[in-house]
């Protein structure tokens, strides 16, 4: 038989990855095979750090004991039960415990799907409904921001602000007014306002567009604005959630409690596919009827509220607390910056840290990122912003090696000019 990288470039088409290039018989794909912690093993044998947590998921860790065994006890009782129209315990214990995680807040359901994309669609599709049917059938627009991502399905992507992300084609989807900052906000015309059923927003970072921070304190002026006008706001922290910022949720950086606050990513640890969408008793109160009524929430999937899923999510809660992850992280934080803040267009956002190197030649950032694996480094490019966003059990020895290894991809690869901050 072929060698399995042989067999994947007949078989396989992978996302986000130019196929050409990847079946060319030149190229041997990385097949990652094995992960303890923070390490990653190839079919060689070779070890690297995980410098992006496995695409932005994985929070305490590969091969973690704890949710290993959470997983094999609910494996023993049964794997997936549908959750339309029944329930389970995992999913009920999760909802509570993740309500908890906001305390005396007005956060009070949750509703599962299984990536961030559908949480997102849930809570679009859950606020333009509410104000159909309570009163308002005029607010049918969303207003979101230049360069967001969203998510891949097509009323996310429609939210986007990266046209890249949005297929062959852009005008699909809601009404959606994209603007650039809070103060074109304060600028839009009264029509539009009157028609605006909610605001979406990644808090503190936006991540597709290249670790782009936000200016302190703008959530807490955007949540402002919404509660005047009495539009939702919808926090999209299928990144920054669980631990990223160095809070559990980003925007308790700024005291703000959305009426939706979107979750996927490292929900289960980063184990298994898992999404939720947080709301309100008002939301949930805007769906009540009878069935003749047609006030249900007609959405779901498969495997929403999957039974593994959720004894995964119960178990990475289990660590933060037993671990004290939270309080492990502001020294991390530190030493990320300390060994960073010298590198071209450093930004940091809690454990989520970001350089760009200023190029004509936009290959730069992959090719450092290649660069990197001869140092024992995995991490991806955006264009040329290369990010590193570990598993937050990292330890600080393991950051100074992951740094290093940047470094050393970036002085082997970049021109001497875009290897000073």
């Amino acid at each position: 038989m072929p060698p399995l990288t042989t067999l994947d470039k007949l078989c396989l088409w992978h996302p986000f990855t130019p196929m050409r290039q990847w079946c060319a018989e030149d190229h041997s794909p990385l097949m990652l095979v094995e992960g303890r912690g923070c390490t990653l093993r190839d079919q060689f044998g070779t070890e690297y750090l995980d410098g992006n947590a496995s695409i932005w998921t994985n929070i305490h860790g590969h091969t973690h004991p704890a949710i290993n065994a959470a997983i094999i006890a609910q494996l023993g009782k049964v794997a997936h039960t549908s959750f339309l129209g029944f329930t389970h315990e995992p999913a009920i214990r999760l909802a509570i415990e993740l309500a908890d995680l906001l305390p005396n807040s007005k956060i009070s359901r949750a509703f599962f799907t299984d990536n961030g994309s559908t949480a997102i669609e849930s809570a679009v599709r859950m606020a333009l409904q509410y104000w159909k049917q309570n009163g308002r059938p005029g607010r049918d627009t969303l207003i979101a921001f230049d360069r967001a991502y969203h998510g891949d399905t097509l009323g996310a992507a429609s939210l986007g602000g990266i046209p890249l992300f949005k297929g062959s084609g852009n005008d699909f989807g809601y009404r959606v007014i994209t603007v650039p900052s809070l103060d074109a906000l304060e600028c839009l015309p009264a029509d539009d306002l009157a028609r605006t059923a909610a605001v979406v927003i990644e808090p503190l970072i936006q991540g597709a567009a290249g670790m782009r921070l936000w200016p302190k304190g703008m959530l807490k002026k955007l949540d402002a604005w919404c509660t005047a006008r009495d539009v939702f706001l919808i926090l999209d922290e299928v990144m920054t959630g669980f631990g990223r910022t160095g809070r559990m949720f980003a925007c308790q950086h700024e005291d703000v409690v959305p009426d939706f606050l979107c979750l996927a990513k490292g929900l289960s640890g980063g184990y298994l596919p898992l999404a939720v969408t947080l709301t309100t008793e008002r939301v949930f109160e805007g769906f009540l009827g009878e069935p003749h009524e047609g006030r249900t929430f007609f959405y779901g999937h498969s495997f929403a509220g999957s039974q593994l899923g959720c004894a995964a999510a119960l178990a990475s809660l289990q660590v933060f607390r037993d671990e004290h992850v939270l309080e492990q992280l502001p020294a991390k934080i530190a030493r990320l910056g300390e060994r960073m803040a010298d590198l071209p267009g450093y930004r940091q956002c809690g454990m989520i840290a970001a350089i760009t190197l200023d190029a004509a030649d936009l290959s730069l950032g992959a090719q450092v990122c290649l660069a990197a694996r001869k140092h024992g480094l995995l991490t991806r490019p955006i264009g040329n912003t290369i990010v590193l966003m570990p598993p937050l059990c990292i330890t600080l020895e393991e950051i100074d090696r992951m740094v290093a290894a940047l470094r050393a991809a970036v002085a082997e690869v970049s021109p001497p000019e875009f290897q000073r901050a």
